[in-house]
């Protein structure tokens, strides 16, 4: 991992004149990862662990919804809707049980914050969780973990267990008479749940599906009941800002992406890992105290939010990374999840790659997704083999058409959005393929891979 040495309260914008690269960094939520036992409460407590959770048992519910909005903080987990909107939605005094699940079902390709986060640093998630029930007005909280990572489910449960124990969870937490309970539920490692609603329906014991929507999880979600979904780097975050007060985290950032945030940096780049910084910093920026690209490299493309995100080249390296700046440049910030290829890589070959892993997760509830995912791959492998006409590319960026904004759920749109951008940027790479001709970054027919004759790209 790749932290900051700066700890201290007042965070500085990228934009500051007089700057080091590795000052732009501000670690909050990754400030002691690296510290010895990082996850215990013991040493979450040294950093001012549960402070937070005092102030916002102070205030009313709704005055800490109200809080929680005027800070800015917007969901870390792709759609960057406001958290604190998210919690007025539920609704008050139905006579119903209110329901807070966290969604750690990290599965983007090329996304790796929340699984880290949660295996160094548990207790921010769980006190964030206390403050989000105590404004939603809940009782019982789950936390929906991607079932493979058993150190981390194993970590989680041993924080659960100390919170309990310290008087955090339980019965009239630190005397303000809120009851909580949170239930650690492993999920079986399906893409699709990933989605609020297949999510919601995996907890409740059914076959992960999306649901048809309205009605929205706020009026009826989690057993038919009120309920909060969010991202474990949003509830995460949430302690930080009552601890050290909305003007602190609007600090950073941008007017409208305000804050802090994980971007995780991967590929070919000199030092990948997980980097802590405002909103609106920069590729560049982040390769710069990265080490750049690997040695005698450059980059070709990059996503921004993993591969269900218009992928960008290398003339997008100064978009600020934050919502309005990467939309302005024709992507979406997603889960800020920075895979960097360089110029070795065959754009046909990775698009491929992304595809099949969309077709093989796609849950099969509505056609457009399960029938035009299916036959983009095909189109795709020819194309990669050589066996693709020219109008094969035309006919890929139809069957696009046809998925994106006409799926059930997003993950129609995510797997129409590298075929787009791909054909937008690298059609002429497309067209090298065709008639026969096979991939020109094959091994055997390119020098571009004489330094790294074992090297697998995609």
């Amino acid at each position: 991992m790749t932290l900051s040495t700066e700890q201290g309260d007042t965070a500085r914008p990228p934009a500051d004149e007089g700057q080091g690269p590795e000052q732009l960094l501000t670690p909050v939520l990754s400030a002691f990862w690296d510290e010895e036992e990082s996850w215990t409460l013991e040493t979450y407590r040294r950093h001012d662990g549960y402070q937070g959770l005092r102030k916002a048992l102070a205030m009313a519910p709704d005055d800490l919804i109200a809080h929680v909005k005027d800070s800015g903080l917007r969901g870390r987990g792709g759609a960057g809707f406001p958290t604190g909107m998210k919690w007025q939605f539920i609704p008050q005094g139905d006579g119903k049980p209110h329901y807070l699940v966290v969604n750690a079902d990290e599965s983007e390709p090329g996304t790796c914050k929340d699984i880290p986060l949660l295996f160094a640093n548990p207790h921010s998630l769980i006190e964030g969780m206390i403050i989000a029930c105590w404004a939603i007005r809940s009782n019982h909280a789950f936390i929906y973990l991607r079932g493979e990572v058993v150190p981390v489910l194993r970590r989680l449960h041993e924080a659960v267990r100390e919170a309990y124990e310290a008087g955090y969870l339980g019965r009239n937490i630190l005397g303000s008479g809120l009851d909580l309970d949170i239930t650690v539920h492993a999920g079986a490692g399906a893409y699709i749940c990933g989605e609020e609603t297949a999510l919601l329906d995996s907890l409740e014991g059914r076959r992960g599906q999306p649901r048809l929507r309205p009605p929205f999880p706020a009026v009826a979600g989690l057993y038919a009941c009120p309920t909060v979904v969010n991202n474990v780097e949003s509830i995460a975050s949430v302690p930080a800002i009552l601890h050290r007060g909305k003007d602190w985290f609007r600090s950073m950032g941008s007017d409208k992406s305000a804050g802090f945030t994980l971007y995780s940096l991967s590929g070919h780049v000199a030092s990948p890992g997980q980097y802590e910084a405002p909103l609106g910093i920069t590729l560049r920026q982040l390769l710069d105290m990265s080490g750049g690209m690997r040695p005698g490299h450059r980059l070709k493309f990059w996503t921004p939010g993993g591969s269900s995100t218009p992928l960008l080249t290398e003339e997008h390296l100064d978009v600020p990374l934050d919502y309005e700046g990467v939309a302005a440049a024709g992507s979406m910030l997603g889960t800020k999840a920075l895979q960097c290829f360089d110029e070795t890589t065959c754009v046909v070959r990775a698009v491929t790659r992304w595809t099949e892993f969309y077709a093989h997760e796609s849950c099969g509830k509505c056609t457009p997704c399960r029938e035009g995912t299916y036959w983009l791959v095909q189109l795709l492998r020819d194309i990669e083999d050589g066996k693709g006409a020219p109008a094969d590319l035309d006919k890929l960026a139809d069957i696009a058409d046809n998925i994106n904004g006409k799926s059930f759920c997003a993950l129609g749109d995510g797997a129409a959005s590298p075929i787009f951008s791909s054909l937008r940027y690298f059609r002429a790479e497309y067209e090298a393929h065709l008639d026969g001709a096979g991939c020109p970054f094959d091994p055997a027919k390119s020098t571009a891979w004489a330094d790294h004759p074992t090297e697998v790209t995609a």
